[in-house]
């Protein structure tokens, strides 16, 4: 299993993209955390936004067509999207994942 980040600009991208991984099976869960602020350098200028960020829970055999899926839908040019692997976690909760998305 593994957990995926991603932000997007705004609460309608963010629930657009949430519900439509949820819809094409690549993520079992997804969290959006609103309003979060970052702070980046973007083309040489240091950049501040308020964003929204999208958590979701799915299998590691599934990222490659979740990273797909959210470049072609994002609205940015260069959007973040970060696997991290769970190496360890409720055994009923990681069951349900892979239900979930191998059902």
């Amino acid at each position: 299993m593994c957990v995926v980040l991603c932000s997007c600009p705004d609460e309608t991208n963010a629930q657009a993209l949430a519900r439509s991984l949820l819809k094409n099976k690549l993520v079992a869960c997804i969290n959006i955390i609103p309003q979060i602020q970052s702070l980046y350098y973007w083309e040489g200028k240091l950049t501040e936004s308020q964003e929204y960020l999208l958590i979701g829970k799915t299998l590691k055999q599934r990222y490659p067509q979740l990273e797909h899926h959210l470049k072609t839908q994002h609205p940015y040019d260069c959007p973040e999207i970060l696997c991290l692997p769970v190496t360890q976690g409720s055994a009923a909760y990681l069951a349900w994942v892979k239900h979930s998305l191998l059902a």
